[in-house]
C-alpha cells in the first residue's frame, strides 16, 4: 500500500520534501508532479526500482530514461556536454525538455540507451520537483506516468493512487500538471533532433514540428 503527500505545488512543504527523499533512498519508488505532467521517480542506483518502472510502463531495454536534475552543474556530471551544448542547455533549462545526451561512467550502463550509450536529462520546473532533487543531492531516474495502452500521461494523483498503490511507494499529489509530455531533442551528436514535439517550444532550438 503506497504512502499519500499532498505537497504544496508552489511552496512545498519542507518536512514532507524530507519524508518523501528518505523514501528514495530507502529504495522506494515514486509519483511525483513536473512542470509537464506526473511522473515516476527512484534513486539512480536502485535496480530494483527500475525494473519496477518497466514492468508498470511495459518498457523494452531500448527506452531512453531520464535523469531529473537540479540544476545544470548536476546534469554536467553525468552527460558530455560541450560549450555549444552547454549554451543551448542554460538557454531551454529549467523547463519542458528532455535532452538525449551521451552519457558519462556515473551513469549506470542498465540505464544507457543500448546501443548509442545516451541518456535523456532535464531539469524539471516545478518547485516540488526542484526540491526533491535538492534534498536528494543527486539525479533522480525518471520516467513519464504513461501506462500501457494509454494516450496521455496520468493526471489526477487520487486517480494514481487507485490505479498503483500496489505497485508504488508514494504518491505525491502536487496539484495539476497537465498531461503534455516534455519535448524531446537529441544533442549527442551536436545539432539539435527533434525526437518528439511535446510541451517545450521549438523556436530555441530552431527547429520545425
Amino acid at each position: 500500500m503506497s504512502q499519500f503527500f499532498s505537497i504544496h505545488a508552489e511552496t512545498p512543504q519542507p518536512r514532507l520534501i524530507k519524508q518523501a527523499v528518505e523514501i528514495i533512498r530507502k529504495g522506494g519508488l515514486i509519483v511525483y508532479p513536473t512542470d509537464s505532467c506526473y511522473a515516476l521517480g527512484c534513486a539512480l542506483d536502485n535496480k530494483d526500482a527500475l525494473e519496477r518502472i518497466r514492468r508498470i510502463r511495459q518498457l523494452s531495454d531500448k527506452h531512453h530514461f531520464t535523469l531529473a536534475c537540479h540544476d545544470l552543474s548536476q546534469l554536467g556530471n553525468y552527460a558530455r556536454v560541450d560549450n555549444r551544448t552547454y549554451r543551448l542547455l542554460k538557454s531551454a533549462t529549467p523547463g519542458n525538455y528532455t535532452f538525449i545526451l551521451l552519457a558519462t561512467k556515473e551513469v549506470p550502463r542498465r540505464v544507457w540507451h543500448p546501443k548509442k550509450q545516451t541518456i535523456g536529462l532535464r531539469v524539471p520546473d516545478h518547485p516540488v520537483a526542484l526540491a526533491l532533487l535538492e534534498e536528494l543531492g543527486e539525479p533522480m531516474l525518471s520516467s513519464s506516468l504513461l501506462l500501457p495502452g494509454e494516450d496521455d500521461p496520468m493526471s489526477d494523483a487520487w486517480d494514481i493512487r487507485d490505479r498503483l498503490e500496489h505497485d508504488v511507494d508514494l504518491v505525491i499529489e502536487g496539484g495539476y500538471c497537465g498531461v503534455e509530455p516534455t519535448t524531446v531533442i537529441d544533442l549527442s551528436e551536436g545539432a539539435p533532433v527533434l525526437m518528439r514535439a511535446g510541451k517545450g517550444p521549438l523556436a530555441p532550438f530552431g527547429l520545425d514540428a
